[in-house]
């Protein structure tokens, strides 16, 4: 009984662990983490990072990410990037993308999500939130 449970399970936590990838570290300098529910790592190139992912650089780190729908992120030092949500269709081009910067730097080029869907894509700031529409650009949040 328990074996039947438990293969029972198995396919659906596969596919919840496949469905958890976002995107993956392209290139990392100095100290930098990746933070998963209590787990901080230290962030290496080659990593998976999932939706609720916190990026964190240190007074010499950067991380560049690049996700499923070809965004591509990459922080400066001192930075706290939380990756609060990500939704992609890669049939549609369609989904959503929201990303907390807390601290730091973040260096934006959009991909698929802000090409397939207006308004999908928002960068959060302790002051402001950032619609995205398909562009690059930089912003920048000081330590409060």
């Amino acid at each position: 009984m328990i074996a039947a449970v438990v293969s029972g399970l198995v396919p659906a936590l596969g596919a919840a662990a496949q469905a958890e990838r976002i995107g993956q570290l392209r290139s990392v300098a100095g100290d930098a983490f990746v933070v998963r529910g209590d787990a901080r790592e230290p962030a290496v190139v080659g990593k998976i990072v999932q939706q609720k992912d916190v990026i964190e650089t240190g007074k010499d780190g950067a991380v560049g990410i690049t996700f499923d729908d070809n965004s591509v992120f990459s922080t400066g030092p001192n930075s706290n990037v939380s990756l609060d949500e990500f939704k992609y269709n890669p049939s549609t081009l369609k989904g959503s993308f929201l990303a907390k910067l807390g601290k730091g730097t973040l260096s934006v080029i959009s991909g698929d999500i802000a090409r397939g869907s207006p308004e999908a894509m928002k960068i959060r700031t302790p002051s402001a939130i950032l619609g995205v529409r398909g562009t690059r650009f930089l912003v920048r949040v000081d330590e409060q």
